[in-house]
């Protein structure tokens, strides 16, 4: 807490979002197709707290019941691409080969076409649905997982003590669960923070464009889209839905840069550097310094050593007085 406080703030908001989704049957005011047709585009009040909308709905009701569409296709789409794009980012970096040459050259044809564009296509083709929206961000977005896992499986395969479990007669299974996941665990946790954020932000475009989740489900981004034609007569519709979707998705893109601080321990070494420092500060000068000097200038006065710099009258690191120095001048003279 102490270490990352924004982290510790975002993941307070997190928790207010995942309890408002999971409790919206229960705190929701109203139902969120419930229509009141005395109502509509009524301004915030009593009864409606953050006012109606064009056919009468409760706004904070839909609102609530948004926040649990969004976070459901977020989760579900986050999670499915995180275990198989890590699976076979694993398969991939660990075998190599001809598994390595065909799965990457997949993902190459997947990441070669722009995400928004392959996003709207499988979207438009599928049709809009929530189902249809987890699958075609799935596509878009398991790639990304595939190479940070990949790349951290190439480099941990390498590592002794992965030679060491082998030269004990380790399977690979059992490599790969007790070595090779635990290790890359954490880069994909962070990457898979940052992506909710997206996967979030997605889900609304799709949503505002009619092509993700399909009417009258509620939703931040359908909201934002049945909200835009009012926007001068009832901003309320449309100022709720947006400023919740801008502090979830800064939320999430927090979170996922304090896990990338903490896990990651190069970007820590600052404050171990800073520990050590004033670990092995130095200590003030004890009485033993001043006679340890003291003792080196008798010794070599006794020597006759030279100083090694300054004015040839110096002798054991001490000038003579000024008055001493012009007479010795004058005789020599």
């Amino acid at each position: 807490m102490r270490a990352q406080p924004l982290g510790a703030v975002a993941l307070v908001l997190i928790t207010v979002f995942v309890l408002a989704a999971l409790l919206a049957p229960w705190i929701a005011p109203y139902d969120p197709l419930e229509q009141f047709r005395r109502n509509i585009l009524e301004e915030p009040s009593a009864q409606f707290l953050l006012g109606t909308d064009d056919l009468g709905r409760d706004v904070l009701s839909r609102t609530i019941h948004g926040a649990r569409t969004s976070l459901l296709i977020g989760v579900a789409t986050t999670g499915i691409s995180l275990v198989l794009g890590t699976a076979l980012g694993v398969v991939s970096g660990y075998f190599g080969r001809a598994v390595d040459v065909v799965l990457q050259r997949v993902m190459d044809a997947v990441q070669a076409v722009p995400g928004i564009v392959l996003l709207l296509f499988i979207a438009v083709i599928l049709g809009p649905s929530v189902r249809n929206t987890v699958i075609a961000l799935t596509v878009v977005i398991t790639p990304s997982f595939n190479r940070i896992a990949r790349g951290e499986t190439l480099r941990i395969r390498e590592e002794r003590y992965v030679e060491a479990a082998r030269a004990t007669g380790a399977g690979t299974p059992r490599i790969l669960a007790l070595h090779v996941l635990p290790n890359l665990l954490a880069s994909v946790l962070t990457l898979g923070s940052l992506i909710f954020a997206g996967v979030i932000i997605a889900e609304s475009a799709l949503s505002f464009l009619g092509i993700g989740a399909p009417p009258p489900t509620p939703s931040w981004g359908a909201m934002l889209s049945e909200g835009v034609r009012y926007v001068e007569r009832a901003p309320w519709i449309i100022i709720v839905p947006a400023t919740l979707l801008s502090m979830a998705v800064f939320s999430f893109n927090l979170l996922g840069d304090a896990l990338r601080d903490h896990l990651d321990p190069r970007l820590q070494r600052p404050a171990v550097d800073r520990a050590a420092r004033r670990w092995w500060r130095p200590r003030a000068p004890t009485r033993l310094a001043p006679s340890l000097a003291r003792s080196t200038d008798e010794n070599d006065a006794a020597q006759g050593a030279r100083p090694h710099s300054g004015h040839p009258t110096q002798r054991a690191g001490r000038r003579r007085p000024a008055g001493e120095e012009r007479r010795e001048r004058g005789t020599s003279d």
